[in-house]
């Protein structure tokens, strides 16, 4: 079936996917934090982008809660596929006319995390192997 070192190599790739996968949640839930703690400035700001006002609370939610999910390993690709595109439009919108380093870069970084892991999951610690394994029982 696998000998070791591919058995190593894979272990290798799946512990990579899991610190991405660690680390996009963890920035993401941070960035919903902040935008509960100052909501109203959050709507004000995105209505300033020509974006209605609850939508400020819709990313808000999606970006904590997905945090969470990717976290925890529950509907990672998913999760990062809705992340792209959050990312997507805030570059046209928020980012828009700024320049690359200190303006988007953040977001092209994250938008990369985000498109590796809805390209290739993560398993490692996953709530979502759980639901494979199950599966195939």
């Amino acid at each position: 079936m696998y000998n070791n070192n591919n058995y190593s190599q894979i272990r290798s790739m799946e512990i990579g996917l899991l610190i991405t996968r660690l680390v996009l949640g963890l920035i993401f839930m941070a960035h919903g934090v902040v935008k509960f703690q100052g909501m109203e400035g959050t709507e004000s700001y995105f209505v300033s982008l020509g974006l209605p006002g609850f939508m400020a609370t819709l990313v808000a939610l999606a970006e904590f809660f997905g945090g969470l999910l990717l976290i925890i390993g529950l509907f990672t690709r998913w999760i990062s596929v809705i992340f792209v595109i959050l990312l997507v439009v805030a570059i046209f919108t928020a980012k828009a006319g700024a320049p690359f380093v200190g303006g988007y870069e953040l977001d092209i970084a994250l938008i990369g995390m985000a498109l590796t892991l809805a390209v290739a999951g993560s398993r490692y610690l996953a709530v979502d192997s759980l639901f494979r394994r199950r599966s195939r029982r």
